[in-house]
């Protein structure tokens, strides 16, 4: 019995009876990427190299550039990201106050009227004047380390605050690139078409020419008219994709439509950058939204450990002194002085099940973040994965359609000489220019589909770091919402 209050007195000094540190659930990570890399010109696998913080300045666009600064600074999403990482911070600022002791102070003074007998015929009144001053204090010890698991609950939400203002703004990044790609190929294919319109308005006029000298037919005329019509057709459906994309990038850059204008680029004059993968075993460590589920997934655990304090006593100390005089004058004299001290323990013993029933619930929230950790885990690879492949596949059909459109301008040069020289009909030169203008409108959706898939690869890649810490150097913990969060030292991959 003598050693129960000593074993109880090392527990105390300890202040966390209950806390268990929390560890990353192990997960089995790929050597290498399934994709062979080696395959793709646009897609090299180097060791600890990743994309630098500035990706999007890789595509040597001024105008692309400028879209992703000023998004960075206007967008709505981001700032409201950026509001939310505020309120996280405030908090965990209020979690943290449990810690420490409330100090409070109060002075007021009251009249008082009361009567009194002086006799059994007569009363009299008699008035007062009551001055105080006090103040008190209050401390709960963190004996269970109630407090200190609350406070580390709300901070990780505050680090998993930081995390999803990184997926907001590559979320940004990335969409403002597809965006502006988009608008680039929208212009293109209109130029495209309206060149291809032009050609096929001359090629109606000469085989006119020849109706009239005899040569052609009427049915020949009204083929090629087949096709100006077409060609005139297809030309609205591009102005109004080109206008809608105006304005959704308008929307990504928080300003009206109005206020935003053609580019002068083309989709030809957008740089190919060669994109470094960097080794998998890395990828948790760039992924704001796997960071993100692990941060959600510590503060359960925090939750946890708060939910089981409850079952605990709880020691509350609390003390308060100050001055009370029925004299103003003598307020703060020695004989008006006044004090306490209290200390409380407080234990539950019958709650219905209620705190139970909360510890077994924040249980089963931590298994259901848990899934979500290992899901997000998942997906991060399988995106990476999908990435390549898109990057990979892309490259090699807009070389391919880049061939098939050579072909299709030399065969079309080729028949409408043969066609003057009357070696082949006016079907076989109409087929000819239908599968050369269908070609070149195809070649800028290709052009499209590989740069936007490389943006989608620097999306999976988690964005990108400065260039120390693509060397292999982790960013440093800072509460600035714009810096990325260090992980814990002691959970490793």
């Amino acid at each position: 019995m003598k050693k129960t209050p000593v074993l109880f007195l090392i527990c105390a000094l300890s202040g966390c009876a209950l806390w268990t540190d929390f560890k990353r659930p192990e997960t089995t990570l790929p050597p290498n990427w399934k994709s062979d890399t080696q395959k793709s010109d646009t897609v090299q696998a180097a060791e600890a190299a990743w994309p630098d913080a500035d990706w999007w300045k890789q595509f040597r666009s001024e105008h692309l550039t400028g879209m992703v600064e000023e998004a960075n600074q206007s967008n709505f999403d981001l700032l409201a990201a950026i509001a939310r990482v505020k309120q996280a911070d405030a908090q965990a600022r209020i979690n943290g106050a449990s810690l420490l002791p409330t100090v409070g102070a109060d002075a007021g003074a009251s009249r008082t009227r009361s009567l009194s007998s002086a006799s059994t015929s007569s009363t009299s009144a008699r008035i007062s004047t009551l001055y105080n001053a006090n103040l008190s204090a209050a401390y709960e010890i963190d004996f269970w380390g109630k407090n200190y698991a609350s406070a580390e609950s709300a901070l990780a939400l505050a680090e998993a605050s930081r995390f999803d203002r990184q997926t907001v703004a590559i979320t940004v990044a990335t969409s403002v690139a597809d965006n502006y790609f988009a608008i680039l190929a929208a212009k293109d294919r209109l130029e495209v078409a309206r060149e291809n319109l032009t050609n096929a308005e001359k090629f109606l006029s000469s085989i006119r020419n020849r109706f009239k000298q005899g040569v052609g037919t009427a049915l020949d005329v009204a083929q090629q008219e087949s096709v100006v019509a077409t060609q005139r057709a297809s030309v609205p459906p591009l102005e109004q994709s080109l206008q809608q994309s105006l304005n959704t990038q308008a929307l990504l850059l928080g300003k009206m439509p109005e206020n935003i204008n053609v580019p002068d680029d083309k989709l030809s004059d957008i740089a190919v950058p060669a994109v470094v993968v960097g080794i998998p075993s890395e990828l948790l460590q760039r992924r704001p939204d796997v960071q993100n589920a692990e941060a959600q997934l510590m503060s359960a655990h925090a939750d946890i450990i708060v939910a089981r304090t409850l079952l605990f006593p709880s020691i509350q100390l609390t003390t308060s002194g100050g001055y009370e005089s029925l004299a103003l004058s003598k307020l703060f004299s020695p004989d008006s002085l006044l004090w306490s001290v209290a200390g409380s323990v407080t234990q539950p013993i019958f709650e219905g099940g209620r705190l139970f029933g909360g510890l077994e619930l924040k249980k089963a929230r931590y298994d259901e973040l848990l899934q979500d950790y290992r899901k997000a885990v998942v997906s991060a690879f399988v995106d990476v994965e999908n990435a390549l492949v898109a990057v990979q596949q892309t490259e090699a059909e807009e070389k391919a359609q880049l061939y098939a459109v050579e072909t299709a301008r030399k065969a079309y040069r080729l028949s409408q000489r043969q066609m003057e020289g009357g070696i082949v009909d006016i079907t076989t030169v109409l087929d000819v220019q239908r599968t050369l203008f269908a070609a070149q409108d195809v070649l800028v959706q290709a052009k499209l589909a590989h740069l936007q898939a490389l943006v989608g690869l620097y999306k999976a890649l988690g964005g990108g770091w400065k260039n120390e810490q693509s060397q292999g150097q982790m960013p440093e913990n800072k509460p600035d919402p714009e810096q990325k969060p260090e992980p814990k030292p002691e959970q490793k991959i």
